[in-house]
């Protein structure tokens, strides 16, 4: 897994400025908007609806205010329709780079994606052109603590059908099918594991590194996107290192 994708999960659970705080409301709730219209807004039978529930609530977000946008989605409030629609390109160093929006505006969306990408050095590609490098993966992100065995926790994992196990400082990052996660994580609890998220995520095949001004850049621009009000998500192929994410934080 690349420290970027976890350092995703990490800012999910810090302290935020309440602009900060506000922005990820606004993105969570128009992800909400999306997948009500697509599956309605049960949670037990849209299990998207689920995932971003779960999200919201990982983020502190308001109980009144999910059910809020879970109703103006369903069309018991007045609402924006949100499309969804993904950019693919290169970053510093031939990186790959996916960026996946939710926009009332395509043309806005792209304008805007396209310039975060020519500032720093990269290029907006056409479809297809890295998306080849990634698979979609459910991944299960599990509290470390005292009380948990990493050696009993990754048999019980491959047992349920997990693909691979990562252990990080404070975690660990349980990666299976992209339409397992939940069972995944039903079990998990059941076993008596604390769950900090539990989603989808795109996952490159192999990774790079980048060095000095490279990786600066590679930063500021995946930093750019991910502050563009019409970005869901950005995932790449490059390495983060420890150092860098502490300097985020």
């Amino acid at each position: 897994m690349s420290g970027h994708s976890k350092w995703h999960n990490i800012q999910a659970r810090k302290g935020k400025s309440d602009a900060q705080r506000g922005k990820i409301f606004t993105k969570i709730g128009r992800e909400i908007a999306v997948v009500v219209k697509n599956g309605g807004s049960d949670p037990v039978s849209n299990p998207k609806l689920k995932d971003v529930i779960a999200k919201a609530k990982q983020n502190n977000m308001p109980n009144d205010t999910i059910e809020r946008s879970i109703k103006k989605a369903a069309g018991e409030l007045a609402g924006v329709n949100y499309e969804s629609c993904t950019y693919e390109g290169y970053g510093q160093g031939g990186s790959a780079v996916i960026v996946e929006c939710l926009t009332d505006n395509k043309n806005r969306t792209a304008g805007d994606v396209r310039h975060s990408f020519d500032k720093f050095g990269g290029a907006l590609g056409s479809t297809g052109c890295v998306s080849y490098l990634f698979q979609r993966k459910g991944i299960v992100e599990v509290e470390k603590n005292d009380s948990v065995n990493s050696d009993e926790l990754m048999l019980f994992a491959l047992d349920l059908g997990a693909k691979d196990i990562v252990e990080y400082d404070d975690s660990f990052e349980i990666i299976t099918e992209a339409n397992e996660h939940n069972k995944l994580s039903d079990e998990l609890t059941k076993a008596g594991y604390t769950i900090l998220s539990a989603e989808t995520r795109l996952v490159p095949d192999n990774y790079i590194d980048l060095e000095g001004d490279k990786l600066t850049k590679f930063n500021r621009m995946i930093e750019a996107l991910e502050d563009l009000d019409d970005v869901q998500d950005v995932y790449h192929n490059v390495n983060i290192p420890e150092e860098d994410e502490e300097d985020n934080e």
